[in-house]
């Protein structure tokens, strides 16, 4: 008896709606293997990331995962991507332009408490709207901070904390981020990364 066998009904549950759910999972699952080659989590097989994203009131082929968080004012443009596991804070004021990439797991705060904690609840919470301009790629499990602009054409790298404007055709990375290069778009419509530090 293999592993699977041997452990596939000690977990299930006895309720007939739980033997319908299982049913669907591996269903759904089957497909998003086959068309796309991925394994999300059973939440994302279930809703559709274009829908939620229409529902939010975001431009026209935008797409969310259900695991990503929202709160408050969130504005995104069309075609933008915002991956799974992140966190749009919007409670300043959040625009994301159109065709960005908004990597796994990566945080977008318009306010902090850092003020209110430190002095025992007297000081108020801080806002500052927060603007990612079009056609930017924020890397992986990256935070901005509030009041930030990541300006057009822009990179950040993955792991990096954003606490200052980043000028457009910019790379910035690290933490805090920096800038370490410049996007060059071609006449031919691709682009080039040229380091200037690293």
């Amino acid at each position: 008896m293999n592993t699977e066998e041997k452990w596939k009904d000690t977990w299930k549950l006895d309720a007939p709606h739980h033997a319908t759910q299982w049913e669907l999972h591996q269903e759904l699952r089957q497909e998003i293997k086959t068309r796309w080659n991925r394994a999300v989590p059973y939440a994302d097989e279930l809703f559709d990331r274009w829908e939620r994203a229409s529902f939010l009131g975001f431009g026209e082929g935008a797409s969310i995962y259900d695991s990503s968080l929202i709160l408050g004012d969130v504005k995104v443009g069309q075609d933008t991507w915002v991956g799974p596991f992140t966190i749009l804070d919007g409670q300043g004021g959040l625009m994301i332009g159109r065709n960005c990439s908004i990597s796994a797991g990566v945080q977008i705060y318009t306010h902090d408490t850092v003020k209110w904690a430190l002095t025992g609840g007297k000081a108020e919470h801080e806002s500052h709207p927060v603007q990612i301009e079009d056609c930017c790629y924020i890397g992986p499990m990256s935070i901005v901070s509030k009041g930030v602009t990541i300006a057009k054409h822009s990179v950040v790298g993955a792991n990096s904390f954003v606490n200052k404007d980043v000028p457009p055709f910019s790379i910035a990375v690290g933490s805090p981020a920096r800038l370490i290069g410049q996007v060059e778009l071609t006449d031919d419509n691709d682009i080039r990364l040229v380091y200037t530090e690293g």
